[in-house]
This record gives C-alpha cells, sequence and structure tokens, in this order.
C-alpha cells in the first residue's frame, strides 16, 4: 500500500488487490474526506476504485480523482506499461472518477476511450486534446480474449445522465461506478462484514440513486439477461462479492417502494454546467424524503418528445437553468419552451439558477409559469457564488416544501381514515417535549419530539422517532452528533411555539433563542431544563419514520426541582 500524508495533506493511500482472474483493482484510499457530492456528510471517508484487466487486450475500467494523480499514476505505471493499454473504459465523467483520464491518455495514446455518447461527448470539454473513440450502446461487446468479453449496459442517471455498466462474462464481474456503492474506507477490499457497511450503503443509496429510483429500475432490468453476477466492481467502498444478491435486492425493494409513490416531480438540469446537477440532486433528495417519486433529466441530452411526456406527468417541476450566455443557452431555451407548451394549470413548481456574466434574471420564467396557473412551491433559489453548505441545505429543504405540498390532500385524507375510536386510543399515548438541536460542519437544525423513550442502560441510550421528512433527519445518521434538550413544564411555551413553526427553507432556526455549544458541537437551549449529549449508533426504519437509537456522552439538569413538560394529544394519526 502506497502513502501521502503531510500537514496539508489529508491520509491519502492506494491500494491494489486482485478481485477476478486478470483483473485488480486500484483503490485510492481517501480516510478523511468529511463532504462529498451533494454535500452530505461522510463518517468513514470514502475510496475511488479502477479496475485493470489484463488479457490479450489490456483494459483500465475509470481512472481516481485528481487529488490521487502522484499516489495513481506511480502504482499504475509499476503494475503495467501504461502505452500497453488498449482500452480506456469511462464509466461515467465525474471527476472523482474520470479526474485523470487526460494524464492516463498521455501515457497511453493509442488508448481507446469507450463510453456511451454522452460520456465521449463530456470528455471532451474535459480532456482537450483529440483522442481516439469508441461509442457503445447497449449491448454492445468488446472482446480482449481468453473469455473476457465485455458487455455494455447503458445506466443513465446512475447518478449522471452518461453511466454505463460494464459486464466482463469471462470473470461474472459487473463494473457499475457509482450504482452499488458507498462512502467507506477500509483496508478490506470485499463486503465479507456486511454488518459496518448497511448503514452507509443505504444512506448512500437515499442521497445519490432514490431521486433516480426508476431509473435504478430500469437498470437492474438491463443487468437480468447478463448472466450470474459473482462481483459488482464499484466506484466507492468496499467491492461487493459476498453479498450480491442481498445487497442488489436492497436496490431493487428501495427503489420498486419510491417508484410506487402515486406523486411524480419531474426535475429538469443542464449536467455539465457548473453547479446545476449538484443543486439539482439536493433538491431531489429532499422531495424523495416525503415520499414523492422523482424523475430527473438533462435538458442537454434530452429528446423534445421525453421532456413533453415527462411535464405531462409529473404534479411538480423543478428547473434548474444555465446562465443565458452560456454555451447551453439553445439547448435549454429550446426545452424550456417545450416544457412550457407540456405544463398545465395544475401543477405547481421551483426553480434554481446559478448566476454568470451577462445573466439575465430568473423572473420572466417565473411569471410565464406563474400566468400558465402553476403554483410556486418554494421562492425561487438564486445563487450568485460557488455554493456553499447552507445552499444545499436550502435546497434539499425546497425540495422537501414542494413534496409536502403536493401530499398535503393525501395526508388530509390518512388522518380521516383512522377509525375514531381507535385514533383517540391511539392518542393517549403521552411523551414528554423535547428539542432536538444538531449542527454539522456549516450546517445546523432543530425540531420538536415527542417519540422520546429510554432504550438501555449500558451503554445509556435512547430512542427517537423522526419522521422522513424532517430537515434534520440529515443530520441524524449513524455516528452523527446532537443534544437533547428537555423542556421544562411551565417554562415550555415559547420554545415549543418557536421551534414548532413552519421555517422558510434555508432559515436560521436558533434566531433569537438563546444558546450556547455543546461539547459535541451543537446547540444546547439555554433555557431547557436539562439536556444530553448524544451520538446515533444505530437507525431502524419504520414506515414514515425513522427510529434512531443514539447513546448519551454526558448531561446536565440545570433546574433540579424541575420536571418535564408532557404532551397529551387527542388523536393518534397526526402530531
Amino acid at each position: 500500500m502506497v502513502a501521502l500524508t503531510d500537514a496539508t495533506q489529508r491520509r491519502l493511500t492506494i491500494q491494489v488487490a486482485d478481485i477476478a482472474p486478470q483483473t485488480r483493482t486500484i483503490r485510492s484510499l481517501d480516510w478523511d474526506r468529511d463532504r462529498f457530492d451533494i454535500e452530505f456528510g461522510l463518517q468513514n471517508g470514502t475510496t475511488y476504485n479502477s479496475y485493470l484487466i489484463e488479457s490479450d487486450k489490456v483494459a483500465l475500467i475509470d481512472t481516481s480523482h485528481a487529488k490521487f494523480r502522484e499516489l495513481y499514476l506511480e502504482t499504475l505505471q509499476g503494475l503495467i506499461d501504461p502505452a500497453k493499454i488498449d482500452y480506456l473504459v469511462i464509466s461515467h465523467t465525474e471527476p472523482d472518477h474520470s479526474g485523470l483520464v487526460r494524464d492516463v491518455l498521455e501515457l497511453a495514446p493509442n488508448a481507446t476511450v469507450v463510453g456511451s455518447k454522452v460520456a465521449i461527448q463530456f470528455l471532451e470539454d474535459l480532456v482537450h486534446r483529440p483522442f481516439e473513440r469508441q461509442i457503445v450502446k447497449n449491448g454492445d461487446r468488446i472482446d480482449l480474449g481468453q473469455g473476457h468479453e465485455l458487455e455494455f449496459v447503458i445506466a443513465p442517471n446512475l447518478h449522471w445522465p452518461d453511466t454505463a455498466f460494464t459486464y466482463d462474462h469471462g470473470t461474472q464481474t459487473l463494473f457499475t461506478c457509482d450504482a452499488f456503492g458507498l462512502h467507506y474506507c477500509s483496508e478490506a477490499t470485499f463486503d465479507e462484514d456486511l454488518a459496518s457497511i448497511e448503514p452507509d450503503y443505504r444512506f448512500y443509496y437515499e442521497c445519490l440513486m432514490a431521486p433516480n429510483a426508476r431509473s435504478v429500475l430500469s437498470a437492474l432490468k438491463r443487468m437480468d439477461p447478463l448472466g450470474p453476477i459473482q462481483t459488482i466492481a464499484n466506484g466507492h467502498g468496499p467491492i461487493l462479492h459476498h453479498n450480491v444478491e442481498e445487497l442488489v435486492g436492497r436496490y431493487r425493494t428501495w427503489s420498486q417502494a419510491k417508484a410506487k409513490a402515486e406523486t411524480q416531480v419531474a426535475v429538469f438540469y443542464v449536467s455539465d454546467y457548473g453547479y446545476s446537477d449538484r443543486l439539482t440532486q439536493a433538491i431531489a433528495r429532499g422531495i424523495t424524503k416525503t415520499d414523492v417519486a422523482v424523475e430527473m433529466m438533462d435538458l442537454k441530452s434530452a429528446d423534445p418528445q421525453e421532456v413533453q411526456e415527462l411535464v405531462g406527468r409529473s404534479a411538480g417541476l423543478v428547473i434548474s437553468l444555465p446562465p443565458v450566455a452560456s454555451a447551453q443557452t439553445q439547448t435549454s431555451q429550446a426545452s424550456l419552451s417545450t416544457i412550457l407548451a407540456a405544463a398545465h394549470s395544475k401543477q405547481s413548481f421551483g426553480l434554481v439558477e446559478s448566476y454568470g456574466g451577462d445573466d439575465e434574471p430568473i423572473d420572466p420564467l417565473v411569471n410565464q409559469l406563474r400566468d400558465l396557473g402553476l403554483t410556486e412551491a418554494f421562492p425561487a433559489i438564486r445563487i450568485k457564488e460557488t455554493p456553499q453548505e447552507s445552499i444545499y441545505q436550502r435546497c434539499e429543504e425546497s425540495g422537501t416544501d414542494l413534496g409536502q405540498f403536493l401530499n398535503r390532500d393525501r395526508s388530509i385524507q390518512q388522518m380521516k381514515s383512522l377509525d375514531a375510536d381507535l385514533d383517540k386510543a391511539l392518542g393517549r399515548l403521552s411523551g414528554g417535549l423535547y428539542i432536538i438541536t444538531a449542527r454539522k460542519g456549516g450546517l445546523s437544525s432543530a425540531m420538536l419530539a415527542s417519540w422520546v423513550s429510554q432504550a438501555s442502560f449500558k451503554p445509556l441510550g435512547f430512542t427517537i422517532a423522526v419522521a422522513k421528512d424532517r430537515a434534520i433527519e440529515s443530520l441524524m445518521q449513524v455516528g452523527d452528533r446532537f443534544v437533547l434538550n428537555v423542556l421544562e413544564e411551565g417554562k415550555h411555551l415559547g420554545l415549543m411555539k418557536h421551534f414548532l413553526k413552519r421555517f422558510p427553507p434555508g432559515a436560521d432556526r436558533f434566531a433569537g433563542v438563546k444558546t450556547q455549544t455543546a461539547d459535541n458541537g451543537s446547540p444546547i437551549l439555554t433555557d431547557a431544563l436539562a439536556y444530553l449529549e448524544c451520538e446515533v449508533a444505530s437507525r431502524m426504519e419504520c414506515s414514515d419514520h425513522w427510529l434512531v437509537y443514539s447513546t448519551v456522552q454526558a448531561g446536565r439538569v440545570s433546574n433540579p426541582e424541575g420536571v418535564t413538560a408532557i404532551h397529551h394529544r387527542k388523536v393518534g394519526n397526526h402530531y
């Protein structure tokens, strides 16, 4: 294992391992990375996995992140003379996998770059030099000799529009890049310890794949005819070998549940302009938290008929616009005209725009959609500089607002559906009143809670039921830290009213509230009766809630004579 560590460079190492006959992985281990992609937090770092197949012909599948340039190229040259590489297969062009394509092509000038049509188009803008290319379609094959026949599966939107899987019939290995991955850095090459990776595998799915659940199902359908899959050589985390059937099955189950949602939102973006794709991924994640389905579409590569059909079957529209002066102007304007022609008054919408150069304001499009009778579900998001964590949080919360707005009628029907006696009986389950507060990096959030119960003595621990569409849910993943503030009877109304109100997306939930900072970095409410500093140990999915089990590290009572405020509900099917 090769390593690089200094005062300014976080710990980076390279691992080389055999994963199948004549097939090796070059895993770039980023041990200390704590933020990724759409700005979701990482607890266990991540890896960037590349693969080398050495047969009669040689294929390199994906490269690595640019931060690994020295380590990766040194390792590659130690394994093979790069000039002998016949094919450089690009699963997709996101920089964490294609960041070293130009460098590899300088060492392997005769290599043929293989990828989907969209991937090759994106690479032309990234590499800025001529290169041999082979565009592959679904079912196309390349024979490397000695049984290593590569078959390609086009899998757009997992999670970029240019994604393609590669299946080696000789070793029954499927190379999937982002799909079936997880942000989990360890020296274990494979997934033998399923229990340790389960939380990160699910969290990764929810952040990156859930907004594209229907695309996941399409990819799974295209995978079925390939034949047995012994190994899934993913782009991040441990390679799947010991639990392939189980973990692929989970993708199928989770995606079927997402795709069954009665309501759908179409999310349009331009994939290779700035932050458009990441901003819309954050919005899409917020939408899926409300049990509303999402279908994402890249306006650069979308067919007008596909755009029209997607608008027609969607209850909501989200549009992420590039600057009018960008190179995508003609394409995006034509697509916008198609969207406007297909939109109708029963739909809701939300807009986000990254400003640039001689850009025009977003307001004309807002007015056009309003004139068509559409309802604006959240205020337009206008971004004038590089997005920070707070912007991604605002995008996610805006998506949640849109999903909740679309679900309002269904929620009312569900409230009326319970038997009156059962509803009243369930409402007699009382609970205390608590405020959960959390801060991670530049993000912070809070929520009023009453479904809290002690669950263990050794270690000291308790559970909280957190609705999936709560903003704070994203800050309560395994390993995250927070504070449970206990409200005091007779002194709780002010805090209760403050945290019960509906906050606009991205709003500061602590404005006007006295706080101090706990040792774990989360806010302590000064006027609370007591507080507990906690860490999330595990999560269990319970229909529309997550049951979060947490251990307690510290705590204090401000008034030994005070008692906990109690919450009594009249009904049991809503808060």
